[in-house]
Parts: structure tokens; sequence; C-alpha cells
């Protein structure tokens, strides 16, 4: 009985995943700042801003880290256009100086000024300073991630956020999803747990591994739904189960818990 509500729940959840991600209209803002989102969102012209961000998404939450490239554009004249070439000419020190002064844009300014030069200087000398040849020419998931894996600090959440990303918001054909796992936070390992998928004290490992088991062609494909369940209505302290669009299925609003 339980397996039978587990696909239920899972079938639930792909198709809100499907429909996201086949939506015309880019739904996920990743700033409160338009020209922040804007910058991101131009990987016609400007990819690298999308990487970079993402390579400065560690430890802080992602509005601060995602907001970095504008930031820049802010602070030294030279980056108005956040072109490739302008910072290809940046030094370590300069990097360094741009991240700390007036205010510090990360929590950890000297790891991640290393980071952010060193993410620069491989865009240039790997993919001929056009970022967008990393996605290009619809290569398997697993490449994908791997090469953002190559990036100094990025580790499996962050390569495979990015990964399902540039396949939901940017509709980047990629020859395959398989490799792309769901981003074990806070939100959907709650989720995870109250839906009946794992244990309330599962590990990211778990969770990550349950999601293959339960939709191995996609497993991020569930990723933003959970996160949509989690911050509006699976919530930690109060949860609405009332209005959730899973109280039929999910056991823990049915049984009031």
């Amino acid at each position: 009985m339980q397996f039978v509500n587990d696909q239920a729940i899972r079938d639930r959840l792909v198709n809100r995943g499907r429909q996201i991600r086949n939506a015309k209209q880019r739904t996920a803002k990743f700033t409160d700042v338009p020209a922040a989102d804007a910058l991101i969102r131009d990987l016609d012209f400007r990819p690298h801003a999308f990487v970079l961000a993402c390579v400065m998404d560690r430890q802080i939450k992602a509005e601060k880290a995602w907001i970095i490239p504008h930031q820049l554009t802010l602070r030294d004249s030279r980056l108005t256009e956040f072109s490739m070439e302008a910072l290809e000419q940046l030094s370590l020190t300069e990097v360094r100086s741009l991240m700390s002064l007036p205010g510090p844009l990360h929590r950890f300014v000297e790891i991640m000024s290393k980071a952010f030069y060193s993410a620069v200087q491989r865009i240039k000398g790997k993919y001929q300073g056009d970022a967008s040849r990393m996605w290009k020419g619809c290569p398997s998931s697993a490449e994908v991630v791997y090469r953002f894996l190559e990036f100094d600090g990025v580790g499996p959440k962050i390569a495979t956020m990015a990964a399902n990303i540039l396949t939901r918001e940017f509709k980047i054909r990629f020859a395959d999803y398989v490799s792309i796992d769901i981003s074990a936070d806070v939100h959907i390992r709650r989720v995870f747990a109250r839906l009946g998928f794992s244990a309330p004290d599962a590990s990211v490992e778990q969770i990550i591994y349950r999601a293959r088991a339960l939709h191995p062609e996609f497993p991020g494909i569930m990723d933003l739904p959970c996160w949509e369940i989690g911050r509006s209505w699976c919530k930690a302290g109060r949860p609405d189960c009332a209005s959730f669009y899973m109280k039929d299925l999910c056991p823990t609003a049915k049984g009031g818990s």
C-alpha cells in the first residue's frame, strides 16, 4: 500500500516539475534586484555571469551569492558591462579588493576571491572565454555536472543545481538527465520525511539516492516542486496542510501530525 502511495506522490511531483520545466515563462527569481537577475539570465552574451554566480553560492544565502556579479558592476567602471574581456584583466589582488571594499560581498572574502579569479581563468583558458561551451551541443547531464565540478570549491550540490537550472529555467537540452540530482536542502529533507519518502533524520546521501530510485531518468525534476512545498505549505513550525495540493496523499497531512 505504501509503495502505491509513494508512486502516486512521485507522479504528482514529477508532473509539477514538468509543468515548471515546460512553461514558456521563466519563473525563478535569483535575487530581489531586476538588474542582477537580467545579468544572470543573459546566457546569449554573458553566460559567464551565471557560472560565476553559481561559484559564489557557498555558505551564504543564495540571494546574496547570486547578486555578487551585479554588485561588482557597481564597484568598478571597467566591469559595467561585465564582459569576459574586462574580467580577464583583473588580478587576484584586484578581485580581492573589489570583493572587500567598501564592504564584504561574501562571508569568506579571501576564499571566494580566489574561487572567482580561478573561475574566470578557467572560462578563459578551457572555454575560450565563452562559458556557454560548457552546455552547448546537447552534452550528457554527467558531462555538464562534471564541468561545473572542475571549478574550485564547487561540489555536487551546486553542480547539479546549476545543471538543473539550465534545463529548467533556460530550456537547455541535454542528451539525458540521469545525473541531475535533487539538492537536499533543509526544505527538501523535511518534505521527503513528511511525504513518507525517508526517515526524518535521513542523510543528504539517502535523500539523493531515494530520489534516484523514485525517478531514475531525472531525479532532479522533483527538486523545485519539493522546495516550493517546503517554502509554501510544509513549513517547519506550522504546516498548512489544509490548502496543500498533496493533502489527499501526504501521510503526515492525513494523519494530522
